[in-house]
């Protein structure tokens, strides 16, 4: 039994040298053959950004419509969350809306009727004035009379009493027209104000049902779920994370190159990627950024060995065409490495060749 055991060991370990000799003959037979002057070359990973679906508001998690790996598309529903009282607040700022509408029309007929009684106010100036004429006239012909003893005193009293009574109702009349006029002003700040009052109701109808748009979670690119952080019946606080996506138009590999060779790096200039996983394809890419900052310093820079201590760290972006034709096969985490061109009247070896294009 003991010796059947030890051949099946041995045949296991056999097997798997055989597997680790054969991978390494691969990969030696593709990898690049040694770079001469005036390219350069650094090992990274795959990287995309990273983007979190969060909560606007506070509030429970209703659904959770996707999982972990699925890809998703742009404007795509990806998670509710519980709307019942963004739903109550909604309608009763819908029947403010309404109320606020019937107070501006109430507002308005007292406008008009308002003005009716301020043109009544003027006809009646206008009566009041004809009788004040009328009651002067017939004091001064009264007078003329009295004078010539052709009419007795109380006469020229009575009338003199009339005019006064027509001037008292003329100045009662103005001021009716006064307050008619004040009332029609009055009933104009009402009508402004229901107008305000309609207007700040809408705005809590818009608010509201924006918080409701905003409730139904949705994607706004391509993208691959990486976690569901958070689960139906869950409640967040506002901004509380649901999913974590990640970008599949965005996609790039961070490499670091030396001093000497970080600086006659362009922005944009070409950078073919070999992959690990399939090292039999040279993937297109262009230079995106390159770091200011050297990552790894030493205390002292005299040498030049210790000048070759400084890191830049390049970030190399892969056309996103090429993406969008092989969104179901990009992975972020794989390593590979990452070649530059530092001499453009240099040409590509025929191993570090393009093969893959959008």
């Amino acid at each position: 039994m003991n010796l059947t055991l030890r051949k099946v060991a041995w045949r296991a370990l056999i097997a798997a040298g055989v597997v680790l000799v054969a991978g390494a003959l691969a990969w030696l037979e593709l990898r690049p053959e040694g770079l001469e002057e005036g390219f350069a070359s650094g090992n990274g990973r795959i990287e995309a950004t990273e983007i979190d679906i969060a909560t606007q508001q506070a509030g429970r998690v209703e659904a959770v419509l996707v999982g972990e790996g699925e890809l998703v598309a742009p404007d795509q529903l990806l998670a509710r969350m519980d709307t019942k009282v963004l739903e109550a607040e909604l309608g009763q700022a819908r029947a403010q809306v309404r109320q606020a509408e019937n107070a501006t029309r109430t507002a308005q007929a007292q406008v008009t009727q308002r003005e009716s009684e301020k043109a009544a106010a003027e006809a009646s100036v206008l009566q009041r004035q004809a009788e004040l004429t009328a009651a002067r006239k017939r004091y001064e012909r009264t007078r003329a009379l009295v004078a010539r003893n052709a009419l007795s005193r109380q006469q020229l009293d009575d009338d003199l009493a009339s005019l006064q009574s027509a001037e008292a109702a003329l100045a009662a009349a103005r001021a009716g027209v006064l307050a008619a006029q004040a009332a029609i002003e009055a009933a104009d700040s009402q009508v402004v104000e229901s107008q305000s009052a309609i207007e700040a109701a809408r705005a809590t109808v818009a608010k509201l049902e924006a918080d409701l748009e905003d409730s139904q979670l949705r994607s706004d690119r391509v993208a691959r779920v990486q976690y569901r952080v958070a689960q139906p019946g869950e409640v967040l606080a506002a901004g509380g994370v649901v999913l974590n996506l990640v970008d599949l138009t965005d996609v790039y590999m961070t490499f670091f190159l030396p001093e000497r060779q970080a600086g006659r790096v362009a922005l944009g200039a070409d950078v073919h990627l070999v992959l690990d996983a399939v090292p039999q394809y040279v993937i297109p890419a262009r230079v995106s950024y390159v770091s200011s900052v050297a990552q790894f310093t030493p205390k002292t820079v005299e040498t030049a060995s210790e000048r070759e201590k400084l890191m830049f760290r390049v970030k190399a972006r892969i056309d996103p065409q090429l993406l969008e034709q092989h969104v179901d096969k990009v992975k972020t985490g794989l390593p590979g490495m990452a070649y530059l061109k530092l001499d453009d009247t240099l040409d590509w070896p025929e191993d570090l060749q393009v093969n893959v294009t959008p």
